[in-house]
């Protein structure tokens, strides 16, 4: 079974997820504040994070910008806030899912199966060998391998980063609305809106630009979706 990190300054809320994933035959890491799991997801990367929002010593939106610094591995968060700014910019940075606390380890861990299925079709099996690498121009994504480079230069993505981009890529020129994108990226046990897709698009862009400025291949149409331009 997959390895997951527990992040949460809530020594209860640690020690039950940890009896309950556990008994579901995971593998369980734990921190209490986010400078020593920083240390931690970078010395001994789990399939997947967990991530409290208010913690002391460094908060989860923070350690989430510094992992993504040197990791792409899925993250959840778990936050009790309302505010929806927090998801938007917890998505700009790289989030994959937010749930909301409280909630039943049953809930979570049905969301931790969804995040891991889409890491898991975003990097297909090396005995997948049939599947060819998408060439778009200056794109290259190889699906095999979860792998990503513009003119020969390797470019990071989280899944749900690959999986819209391959999604765009796959048929350039053709308009992907939102809807469809979001079927692309995500597990129908994550519910997310339109907003959701432009912050991953609007990372991706920005991804892309750190090592190609002029980099314009995904266009918006305003009111009806994006599309991939192949240059």
């Amino acid at each position: 079974m997959p390895t997951l990190a527990l992040v949460d300054d809530d020594e209860n809320i640690v020690a039950s997820l940890r009896i309950f994933f556990e008994a579901e035959g995971y593998s369980v890491q734990s921190y209490h504040d986010g400078l020593s799991a920083l240390n931690g997801l970078n010395e001994s990367p789990p399939d997947l994070a967990i991530l409290d929002v208010k913690m002391p010593k460094m908060d989860g939106m923070e350690l989430l910008k510094r992992l993504r610094q040197t990791s792409e591995i899925p993250v959840i968060f778990l936050t009790s806030k309302d505010e929806e700014i927090d998801e938007v910019i917890g998505f700009n940075i790289g989030a994959d899912d937010f749930v909301r606390k409280p909630c039943s380890n049953r809930l979570l861990s049905e969301r931790v199966k969804a995040v891991l299925r889409r890491a898991r079709s975003g990097r297909q099996s090396e005995e997948d060998e049939d599947i060819k690498p998408i060439v778009r121009g200056r794109l290259t994504l190889d699906p095999n391998r979860h792998g990503c480079s513009w003119d020969g230069h390797p470019v990071r993505l989280t899944v749900t980063e690959f999986l819209i981009l391959q999604a765009l890529a796959a048929r350039p020129g053709y308009v992907k609305s939102r809807d469809q994108l979001m079927d692309a990226a995500y597990d129908d046990q994550i519910y997310v809106d339109d907003r959701t897709i432009d912050s991953h698009i609007k990372r991706l862009r920005k991804k892309f630009r750190d090592s190609a400025p002029d980099f314009d291949a995904i266009e918006t149409l305003y009111g009806v979706g994006y599309r991939y331009n192949e240059t």
